[in-house]
């Protein structure tokens, strides 16, 4: 292939498996970008990473030695999101509609990978048996603590599937939706039925109103991209399911404060001023401004730097980032000297490629209901 060729090949319209490949590496990388700078101010990350911000993994220690694209929980409870939704799908094999308690209960399986060495034996499907997600990796205390909670029974019955019981809107539920957008959409046939299931998996851990509706519009962002919308056409989508929910205003106003920040310097400051991204709506409206502000192919890493690079929480804003201009591009625009590094990278093309094939061929996968289908071994449906 000549330059030109390439050039061409990488502007074609993505396919949907290339979409959720490029918004899920898209999400880590912007999360591994983050993760080593999120507690450090914005004087900090430019006299250490120069004056275009965070455009390289920084150096984390770990097991004595340098180590580079490490993700943080962002990208570990997006993954057990994903085989949630793999599972909810299995579990229509029994007559059941696709249920979204199912991700809760992976949000518990989730839980074991911060408290635990490895595997004990004790759970099913596949996820939970990768060892390398054994690493707690700076969880936060709503989502912990709301899981304990559900954990010891104090949601009530049933165990799983009931909103936490707390006011918080903390990121914790945004950075985590992409996948609902991802769900194409003869599973979810309208923008107001991806909003709903991100809306109320977030309500699992975060029980304010606000961190409920910017997790239902982050969804409803990638679900316009992988259906092809431009994304200031996204965003308006988003804004319109919005406005007819109760309790919107928070939300709606970050997002028209981030669309309004377009074409002023695309700089900390500018950044700044949309809120630090330690909740919902903030966290939403910087990732939002920054794929905005650079929103071509070629601008794949100058939309990440631009999301992290801010005192505040920064491996969050790049991982929504990530996600909504992965899923705009798909997997041809991810930064190449980024991804080769990315920890997990494998398991995490496994698991995308997974969720491709039961969200479109169910059918060869599943066979007739029985204990006896390797695929389900993989995947319990509960």
């Amino acid at each position: 292939m000549t330059p030109d060729t390439l050039m061409s090949a990488a502007h074609e319209t993505p396919s949907y498996a290339s979409r959720v490949r490029g918004s899920l590496l898209g999400g880590a990388i912007g999360d591994a970008l983050g993760g080593p700078v999120e507690f450090w101010d914005t004087t900090r990350i430019l006299g250490e990473c120069g004056e275009g911000g965070v455009r390289e993994y920084v150096a984390e220690r770990a097991g004595g030695q340098d180590v580079f694209g490490r993700i943080t929980d962002d990208t570990q409870m997006t993954l057990f999101t994903m085989e949630g939704l793999i599972r909810a799908g299995v579990r229509m094999d029994r007559g059941i509609g696709f249920t979204i308690d199912v991700v809760d209960h992976a949000y518990d399986r989730w839980l074991d990978t911060q408290e635990m060495s490895g595997p004990d034996g004790s759970r099913d499907g596949w996820l939970q048996g990768q060892q390398w997600l054994y690493s707690r990796r700076a969880p936060g205390n709503t989502c912990l603590s709301a899981l304990h909670s559900a954990r010891r029974g104090e949601r009530h019955m049933p165990k799983f599937g009931l909103e936490a019981q707390n006011d918080s809107k903390g990121c914790g539920g945004v950075m985590r939706s992409a996948p609902f957008g991802w769900v194409p959409a003869e599973w979810a046939p309208s923008f107001d039925s991806s909003f709903f299931s991100a809306a109320q998996a977030a309500g699992y851990t975060h029980g304010h109103p606000t961190g409920k509706l910017a997790s239902g519009a982050l969804a409803v962002i990638v679900a316009a991209l992988m259906q092809g919308m431009e994304l200031p056409a996204a965003v308006d989508e988003a804004l319109a399911v919005l406005r007819e929910k109760p309790d919107y205003h928070e939300t709606s106003a970050a997002l028209e404060a981030a669309m309004a920040a377009v074409g002023q310097p695309a700089t900390p400051e500018t950044v700044e001023s949309l809120g630090g991204g330690w909740v919902a709506e903030e966290a939403l409206a910087i990732a939002v401004f920054a794929a905005l502000s650079c929103p071509e192919p070629e601008q794949f890493l100058d939309a990440l730097a631009l999301a992290v690079t801010h005192s505040g929480d920064s491996d969050s804003t790049g991982a929504i980032c990530g996600n909504i201009l992965g899923a705009l591009h798909g997997e041809s625009a991810i930064p190449a000297e980024l991804a080769f590094e990315l920890e997990g990278r494998g398991t995490m093309l496994e698991l995308a490629d997974d969720f491709v094939y039961e969200f479109t061929q169910q059918d060869r996968l599943h066979g007739s209901y029985g204990p006896d289908t390797r695929w389900r071994d993989r995947y319990p449906g509960w």
